[in-house]
């Protein structure tokens, strides 16, 4: 499985390496141990839950470090915004040491269970915020991911709010990405791409990343 995670990477262009493998197989395995007791997946299996949610992530890291390399950043900040259980947010964590990734989610035994496991897993460079995005906080990161939060036009402009000028804000999207439906010009920012990828899954469905710069 070590190896499927750094093949996967490898086809993405992307340099995880096998110590940072090991965390995210770590931090798997104890999703697996509170999943039916917290309700964090309906993966069944180590396998799936690695091709579909670590992989998940991996797509999005690979993109943020593409990204963080043209703008010249040796340090950057991250949130993940919706984190759920952590699949994205830890993701980054783990594969992008370079980061300071907050994962920002309002159900508070899912921030309990993300501290747990970022604890056990020895994540160092994550932060669990149980927190509303848009609600009671300002904050403004130079990356902000979001997988599950709702229709993307409902959200656009809760979390490119929290997108710092320049900062980019990626948002997962299906089998027909919303962007054109969004308005990112008001809310100060503008579509960059919206780019297919797949998982190492044996489905057919489509996925997309939707990406917004914001201006400034």
């Amino acid at each position: 499985m070590q190896n499927k995670l750094i093949k996967f990477a490898g086809t993405l262009g992307f340099p995880l390496t096998a110590a940072q493998a090991a965390v995210l197989l770590k931090y798997a395995d104890l999703v697996l141990q509170k999943k039916d007791f917290l309700n964090l997946t309906g993966a069944a299996d180590l396998a799936e839950l690695v091709s579909r949610h670590l992989c998940d992530g991996l797509v999005c890291a690979a993109k943020i470090y593409a990204m963080a390399k043209v703008k010249g950043l040796e340090t950057f900040t991250v949130a993940d915004a919706g984190a759920g259980a952590g699949f994205i947010g830890l993701t980054l964590a783990v594969s992008l040491p370079q980061a300071q990734v907050t994962l920002i989610e309002s159900i508070e035994k899912r921030c309990a269970f993300m501290n747990w496991a970022a604890l056990n897993a020895g994540i160092s460079n994550a932060r669990i915020k149980n927190a509303r995005l848009g609600q009671n906080a300002k904050w403004e990161f130079d990356f902000v991911t979001e997988r599950a939060m709702g229709q993307l036009p409902d959200i656009l402009g809760v979390c490119l709010a929290a997108v710092k000028p320049g900062g980019v804000f990626i948002a997962y999207q299906g089998e027909h990405p919303q962007a054109e439906q969004a308005d990112p010009a008001k809310y100060g920012a503008h579509l960059l791409t919206v780019e297919r990828y797949t998982l190492p899954v044996d489905d057919d469905k489509k996925r997309h990343l939707a990406l917004f710069a914001k201006n400034g």
